[in-house]
């Protein structure tokens, strides 16, 4: 079973549905909702508030993938985007069940040229197919003719011909906000046409955020007042959880922000980077989320994807070891909210 998983060959079926994949597969996909809709209807399903990270270095794929597209392939970047597709697919395949989202980061994919950018779209596809929501987290923005591209790249879709494709399709996407409305009427116009989401970057969890962030205009926080941009972007596309398509990336490092940002945002689901590796525990992420437990969802990367080296497991055993993170982390975010 597992060689067959690794045999470069084998993955050529899969080309051949991705290549194919066009809007009416993918909507079969999908329900009806809007994009916040599906996922908050995902995180009820698994009772579990958090995404996966998606944001492989070929460093952290186990040795016995790596050789055999290096050995197949060189040293070279069609053989580590190979080596991390692998490393994906097997991971989506451990976790799809208990967990609703993954969200691959744009550039660790990028790195490895035009084979890694291809290996995002498969990683997306193949997600999607296996009943996922996916973030890609891009950190996009232009403005004009340079924004609608980028959301058309990655939330629209291209008219080829008599067929309709979307790009790399995914469900909703970061987007920085610092360019104003300019920059994200094409995103709201592509999310109320298609029923994708949005996440502004708000107040993020990197130590020197608030340099800018926390500045003061008129006596309000600059990540206050992009907050409040986010729900008047927001305001007429919003679902029947009570939260927009319009989404906020509030970082788990800063809690009082979180729950300030909380009760200031009602209608703004937030994406909570910073959980684990950079510090910010559970606890204090629950002030991220609504009476009913919902109206946020954490982030873990590295934890889940480097699990079984922490472990100390044979690395054949990767993708459970994944799947143990993300129990354990669900365990441990739920412990302080009310997700019934």
């Amino acid at each position: 079973m597992l060689e067959s998983i690794l045999r470069p060959h084998r993955t050529k079926p899969f080309d051949v549905l991705c290549a194919s994949v066009d809007i009416r597969l993918l909507k079969n996909c999908e329900g009806k909702n809007m994009s916040f809709d599906r996922l908050i209807e995902k995180i009820i399903e698994t009772k579990n508030p958090t995404v996966v990270g998606l944001d492989p270095k070929l460093e952290y794929v186990p040795e016995f993938i790596q050789k055999r597209y290096l050995n197949d392939d060189g040293w070279s970047l069609k053989a580590a985007a190979r080596a991390i597709f692998t490393f994906n697919k097997m991971i989506i395949d451990e976790i799809c069940d208990i967990v609703p989202a993954i969200k691959p980061q744009a550039a660790y994919y990028e790195m490895y040229g035009h084979h890694g950018v291809k290996t995002l779209e498969r990683t997306i596809r193949y997600a999607k197919l296996k009943g996922m929501f996916v973030i890609t987290d891009g950190k996009r923005n232009d403005i004009g003719a340079t924004m609608e591209a980028y959301a058309t790249a990655h939330l629209g879709s291209v008219k080829i011909g008599e067929n309709e494709i979307e790009p790399f399709g995914s469900d909703a996407l970061t987007v920085n906000g610092y360019l104003g409305s300019d920059g994200i009427n094409p995103l709201l116009k592509i999310c109320k046409e298609r029923d994708k989401g949005i996440y502004v970057l708000v107040k993020t969890s990197n130590p020197s955020s608030g340099e800018l962030q926390d500045k003061l205009i008129d006596g309000t926080p600059i990540y206050a007042v992009m907050g409040d941009m986010c729900e008047e972007w927001g305001k007429n596309q919003i679902g029947k959880y009570g939260y927009s398509s319009v989404g906020a990336v509030v970082g788990a490092t800063y809690p009082e922000q979180l729950s300030e940002l909380r009760n200031r945002l009602p209608h703004t689901m937030f994406l909570v980077p910073g959980y684990g590796a950079q510090g910010g525990g559970a606890e204090g992420l629950k002030g991220a989320f609504d009476e009913k437990g919902l109206g946020a969802i954490v982030n873990s990367s590295r934890a889940v994807m480097c699990a079984y080296k922490k472990e100390e497991c044979d690395e054949r055993d990767f993708a459970k070891a994944a799947r143990r993170e993300v129990l354990r982390m669900k365990k441990d975010i739920t412990q302080y909210i009310n997700l019934d």
